[in-house]
């Protein structure tokens, strides 16, 4: 059975196609962006994202697939991490 491809709407408004367990860093490069990276061992919450609505550490994680087979994605900005 062909896996299902999951279309993921990055916040610059690009639009890229994965599988579940892809990473996210590779699939944002796709998209033109740089998910912010610190400890990568999710300690730090440097590379914390936002996937419908839901918070998520993508350097711990890989893309999940939901229902409907579409995520939203967003990058979490913290002034901290700021220049």
């Amino acid at each position: 059975m062909k896996e299902k491809k999951i279309k993921i709407r990055w916040s610059n408004n690009s639009e890229t196609y994965a599988s579940a367990g892809d990473d996210w860093f590779s699939s944002a490069e796709k998209a033109g962006l740089e998910i912010p990276t610190g400890c990568l061992t999710g300690s730090c919450g440097a590379c914390e994202i936002d996937v419908n609505g839901e918070t998520v550490r993508a350097c711990i994680s890989n893309i999940k697939g939901n229902k409907q087979c579409f995520l939203n994605v967003s990058l979490t900005t913290d002034p901290f991490w700021e220049k």
